[in-house]
């Protein structure tokens, strides 16, 4: 079983900056990680989850409108993590940021994580 494990959530000031990680564990080697995509989404209270970056295995990445130029998201291979740089981020910000990982070719498979709660004070 692949486990996603994140970090770097926490109470951050408006329009400060958090760096979100997660590491992909357990049966998944480098050259597998490669040719997922991945992804970071967000769930505020009361809301639904909602898609904020993306990166797929050939590079492509796409961003929520509401992010757009504050957020970016990057993944090291070798690693086998992903990271969600936030900048002047906002109450709206305000959620449990989900890492999630899927097979881009070959047969289904994905993955999410725990969640890590990332708070904007004003």
């Amino acid at each position: 079983q692949v486990q996603l494990v994140e970090s770097g959530g926490g109470l951050v000031q408006s329009g400060g900056s958090l760096r979100l990680s997660c590491v992909a564990s357990g049966p998944i080697s480098k050259a597998s990680f490669k040719i997922y995509n991945v992804a970071w989404y967000r769930q505020a209270t009361g809301k639904q989850r909602e898609l904020v970056a993306s990166l797929s295995s050939g590079g492509a990445a796409e961003y929520l409108a509401s992010v757009q130029g504050r957020f970016a998201i990057s993944r090291d291979n070798d690693k086998k993590s992903v990271d969600l740089q936030m900048n002047s981020v906002k109450s709206e910000d305000s959620a449990v940021y989900y890492c999630h990982i899927a097979r881009s070719t070959g047969r289904a498979a994905d993955w999410w994580g725990q969640g890590t709660q990332v708070t904007v004070s004003s």
